[in-house]
């Protein structure tokens, strides 16, 4: 209700900001002020960019999409390489954060043995991040000259991501405690003297269905189950709502099993410069941009054929 309550007032805003730059238009006309005549002009481009916004959000309409997220980034196949490609994904998921003033924080690192990380967590605060990231959903795979081999040879390393929602409190996920297996371990990576000194981490196991949920990020051994026990609400909720989906119309092209077959964007480093989504087939050639969190046009197309196929889908 809430939600429906915001937009209907952004809708009221802009309308009442059209009719006001009308009147001025009028008045100017009328009265030859070129000057008033700019200001309104400047105030229509402001409103066409707001509604732009607001079609924009109209693609957001899941359930689910006004919330925060979880990004869950895992190397996979490509050894050393596939570790540092988890990490540049990691910075460019917090780029793209920083640039739309998203709050994040890290929840769990797992550090690679010689560089990269193995696995990560990220929460994202900010209104529709999970709408616009659940379009980042898959493996991303990477092609380039690797900085790891002596010989400069090319190497192509995947990595998989996967967005969950923030549910907050009004969303209803139960979880019996007699189905989680909670364990405690000690921090590891940056953290002064408090790394390796108590268990504070926190690693959740629901035994049902086998989904793990890790957090290491705070001081408090409490304060990561808490976080831990949030992470895994937003995986439960997504693994029923697949479920869900799977049995309505037996497809579910994106959670496929990582098998590094199912890639959903190929970002080419050498020999030629090209990021490519295999779902859009949306071509960009400014690689170091993308890699640098410029994903709107990503994120913009696949929502676009998103909302185009539900609509076939709903007018068979």
């Amino acid at each position: 209700m809430a939600q429906n309550r915001r937009t209907v007032e952004d809708w009221e805003r802009e309308q009442a900001a059209l009719d006001d730059a009308l009147t001025m238009i009028e008045l100017a006309a009328e009265e030859e002020d070129e000057e008033a005549e700019r200001e309104a002009v400047s105030m229509l481009h402001q409103i066409r960019e707001s509604v732009g916004k607001m079609e924009f959000a109209r693609m957001l309409s899941g359930e689910m999409d006004h919330l925060g997220a979880l990004i869950s980034i895992n190397a996979g196949a490509g050894g050393i390489d596939a570790r540092d490609w988890a990490q540049m994904l990691q910075r460019m998921y917090l780029r793209w954060c920083q640039r739309r003033d998203f709050k994040t924080q890290i929840l769990d690192e797992q550090s690679g043995e010689e560089a990269g990380i193995s696995s990560a967590t990220i929460l994202v605060d900010g209104r529709y991040a999970y709408g616009m990231l659940k379009a980042e959903t898959g493996v991303h795979r990477l092609v380039r000259i690797s900085p790891f081999d002596a010989n400069a040879r090319r190497h192509t390393s995947f990595a998989s991501v996967f967005v969950y929602p923030d549910l907050d409190e009004s969303i209803d996920v139960d979880i019996d405690e007699k189905d989680l297996r909670i364990d405690v371990y000690r921090s590891s990576g940056a953290g002064g003297q408090h790394v390796n000194k108590t268990e504070s981490a926190v690693r959740i196991t629901h035994v049902p269905t086998g989904i793990v949920v890790q957090c290491q990020n705070e001081r408090s051994q409490h304060k990561n189950k808490a976080t831990a026990l949030r992470i895994l609400k937003g995986r439960l909720y997504e693994a029923e709502k697949q479920k869900q989906e799977e049995k309505m119309e037996d497809i579910y092209s994106q959670k496929k099993a990582i098998d590094f077959g199912s890639q959903i964007r190929s970002y080419v480093l050498a020999p030629y410069q090209l990021v490519t989504d295999l779902r859009t087939e949306l071509k960009v050639g400014n690689v170091d941009a993308v890699l640098d969190g410029d994903l709107d046009q990503f994120i913009e197309a696949y929502l676009l054929k998103a909302s185009s196929e539900s609509a076939k889908s709903g007018s068979k």
